[in-house]
């Protein structure tokens, strides 16, 4: 354990809620949380699901009518067939990842991911005893790992290759082309497995229309695992349902992980989610429409804070600013200093770019309200130029 650090990004938001308990003027944009609530039909179906007595525990990989919802969905959407044997639901698509990590990994194992990177895929993957190989990438490059970076990186050791798109801190999205062009590498490293997190699939605003790695090369469906949920496309975090597809092999053996570990996820969320993915899909585009907007005013608010550099996203709700030379100009030697002076001068709780592999950004969310985005740009910008 002395390997593997606690979510910083939980720890951001644990501080923020303690300073506002203490009666600070905190505006938080370190959480990756939408700030709507969960659509009423979803509501209304776990309710529905409590009244029908649906609170038992329920097979370890999710319920039959779940799964085939799974099943349809991956099929409709992104031209993908599985059997529901393939098919495992998990709480949170969080654990769908650890459970890949510890049913692939061993010692000696390595995995790649692309920095930026989510803060829990490096410790996931020394939790499994195998080595994270970090490729990092900046904004200069789109925040993007080329083919080149990713041939360069593997190894006869390597096990396992982390795509996140849209990506979870900087926003960008791998084109199908782009992801075509990574699969040509793959396809001479056949014991390599791909995870594909998609959580922010329908979170997207690109030209390109989104693609799935395994619906961009088919070849390799067969040492894919495609990694969704309904938390952040319908509002669901709390309600923690993930759910992922892929070889059966792979699948069966994340199962026993869960079946050693959580068991089952929640029924009554399991029977909401059902009525996500195969209810009314309105309140999607509601929601991607004011994450749009909020996008556009906190790229342009950004790049206007001296020292500020910030590239316009493809999706999800983060921003993800190159601040080095605010860092530099304000006289402190790190992105964290930069955080923690924002924190204490200006009341704004943002996540340091390092916790993400890449030192020298900050992550913005942009999950909350207009109001607050334009009080708490205004202060950060008043605090740097200072």
């Amino acid at each position: 354990m002395a390997a593997v650090r606690p979510s910083p990004t939980a720890a951001v938001l644990a501080l923020a809620t303690r300073l506002r308990a203490a009666g600070r003027d905190v505006i938080s944009l370190g959480t990756g949380e939408p700030d709507f609530d969960t659509p009423p039909h979803i509501r209304e179906a776990a309710i529905a699901a409590i009244d029908a007595g649906q609170t038992r525990y329920t097979p370890i990989d999710g319920t039959a009518v779940l799964k085939e919802a799974v099943q349809a969905k991956f099929a409709g959407e992104n031209g993908l067939d599985y059997d529901v044997s393939q098919i495992v639901v998990t709480s949170g698509a969080k654990q769908a990842i650890f459970n890949l990590c510890l049913a692939l990994l061993a010692p000696g194992d390595e995995a790649i991911v692309p920095a930026p990177y989510w803060v829990s895929y490096p410790d996931m993957v020394k939790i499994a005893g195998a080595e994270p190989v970090i490729i990092e990438t900046g904004i200069d490059q789109a925040f993007k790992m080329t083919p080149g970076q990713l041939a360069e990186a593997l190894s006869d050791r390597t096990r396992l290759l982390i795509l996140n798109s849209p990506s979870n801190p900087t926003g960008t999205c791998y084109s199908e082309a782009e992801l075509r062009a990574l699969g040509e590498v793959l396809v001479a490293h056949p014991g390599v497995v791909v995870l594909a997190d998609d959580i922010y699939e329908h979170i997207h605003w690109a030209d390109d229309a989104f693609a799935s790695f395994a619906t961009a090369c088919p070849g390799l469906e067969d040492r894919t695992i495609t990694c969704n949920g309904v938390s952040k496309a319908y509002a669901m975090t709390g309600w923690r349902i993930g759910y992922a597809a892929g070889p059966l092999e792979l699948i069966s053996a994340m199962k026993t992980v869960q079946s050693q570990s959580t068991s089952n996820p929640c029924s009554v969320s399991q029977a909401a989610a059902v009525a996500a993915l195969t209810g009314d899909q309105s309140c999607i585009a509601e929601m991607t429409a004011a994450y749009r907007k909020r996008h556009d005013f906190v790229v342009a608010a950004l790049n206007d804070i001296p020292g500020f550099e910030c590239r316009a996203g493809d999706g999800t709700f983060y921003a993800f600013p190159r601040v080095a030379k605010a860092v530099d100009a304000c006289g402190f030697d790190s992105d964290e200093a930069l955080v923690e002076f924002l924190l204490n001068e200006a009341d704004v709780a943002c996540v340091p770019g390092s916790a993400f592999g890449a030192p020298g950004y900050l992550r913005v969310s942009f999950a909350c309200s207009m109001q607050e985005l334009e009080e708490a740009t205004r202060r950060m910008k008043r605090a740097v130029s200072a």
